[in-house]
């Protein structure tokens, strides 16, 4: 009896679990399989050469979707000086308190001109924002931040999701026009944290070895188009036929050297614009030119950093923020201020710390497991 009762047991418990697999089979089997037809798609049958058949256009067509008129301008932002980064942060109009915490920590530019030594011009990329009653309230308050601060630049673009791909061509757009001095370029969301000494010493470091054919973030490899029509990011089969994008960088946070900005640029003018996914959009710009994104483990996924001085210490961005800016920038520059030793002993206690951060299963979406054997000067 009691071996009978435990095999009822036992086929009690398969049936409810073959119930359950049963119930989320389709979302699992759609997930799995699109991925495996992407990975295979992306590493084994092809090279995106339809890109340049298909997405091409002539230059009429393409020129509508960057020739924007300008309703805030700074053309004389970054003068005569060697700006070493030219940091456009995607905002949206009703964003003020964002953009204020911005200026107060990691954008303050007086700040980063004064300890680090050098230029850096930080932006807000907008467009109009979709509501008519709400767009003339926000208008009139965003001129009256614009006088204050002059670091607004605003096109007349409806400002929606599916109008990120005109942000992305206004940033490059402006740097070719105001800013071409500019050794990189670097687009950043107005909920990301970028930790500024960090990128600004790597990029130092990249300018007096190789400062060209940069393209750097976290890197997505072989990632499939979206087919579900419940989501944001819907691609039909109509605009994009293909099971695989190109490798790209997503629009959170990433950094293109001066060179691959204006190649970008100008490839981007010969495109379909339509496509509305912005860092897709930039992936397909950059095959055109074969240019390959540079993955980097401390350029942050989807979610927030862990808070310990062992993370901050190779940070470079930090994403899904949103009233937490000071904490972070008081626990960024403390840390940056105690001169975080780098001898053996805190380096093994490190890697140890990063490995249960990062490495165990659901506790983290903001870094790879990898970046706890990252080295500082590597990417």
């Amino acid at each position: 009896m009691p071996r009978l009762k435990r095999k009822q047991l036992h086929l009690i418990i398969i049936c409810f679990s073959a119930l359950v697999l049963m119930a989320y089979w389709e979302k699992i089997d759609n997930n799995i399989v699109t991925h495996v037809m992407s990975f295979s798609y992306r590493y084994l049958l092809n090279s995106f050469t339809f890109i340049n058949a298909s997405f091409r256009v002539n230059p009429e067509d393409a020129i509508k979707y960057s020739n924007h008129r300008y309703l805030i301008n700074h053309e004389r932002k970054c003068g005569e000086k060697d700006v070493l980064l030219l940091l456009f942060v995607k905002s949206s109009s009703e964003n003020f308190e964002r953009r204020r915490a911005i200026r107060s920590t990691w954008g303050n530019e007086a700040y980063i001109e004064r300890m680090l030594g050098v230029t850096v011009r930080v932006l807000f990329a907008l467009g109009l924002h979709p509501e008519p009653e709400q767009k003339r309230r926000l208008q009139r308050q965003l001129l009256f931040e614009d006088q204050r601060y002059h670091d607004l630049i605003q096109q007349d673009f409806i400002d929606t999701f599916h109008n990120l791909t005109r942000k992305l061509l206004l940033q490059l757009g402006w740097k070719e026009a105001y800013c071409p001095r500019a050794q990189f370029l670097m687009s950043a969301d107005d909920d990301v944290f970028v930790h500024i000494p960090n990128l600004i010493h790597f990029l130092q470091g990249i300018g007096r070895s190789n400062g060209k054919n940069l393209w750097i973030g976290r890197v997505h490899h072989g990632s499939p188009p979206v087919r579900d029509k419940e989501s944001k990011y819907y691609v039909s089969q109509d605009l994009y036929p293909w099971l695989s994008y190109p490798d790209y960088t997503p629009g959170s946070g990433y950094v293109l050297s001066r060179d691959v900005a204006t190649r970008i640029y100008q490839a981007a003018l010969t495109i379909n614009a339509s496509f509305h996914i912005d860092d897709v959009f930039l992936g397909i710009c950059a095959k055109v030119i074969n240019i390959a994104p540079k993955d980097h483990a401390f350029f942050s996924g989807e979610g927030k950093a862990p808070y310990h001085p062992c993370i901050y210490n190779q940070m470079m961005t930090s994403h899904g923020h949103v009233s937490d800016f000071h904490e972070m920038w008081k626990r960024v520059t403390e840390a940056e201020a105690g001169q975080i030793s780098s001898g053996l002993i805190w380096r093994l206690y490190c890697t140890v710390t990063k490995v249960r951060l990062l490495c165990l299963p659901f506790l983290s979406n903001s870094y790879p497991c990898k970046a706890a054997f990252f080295e500082y000067d590597s990417f």
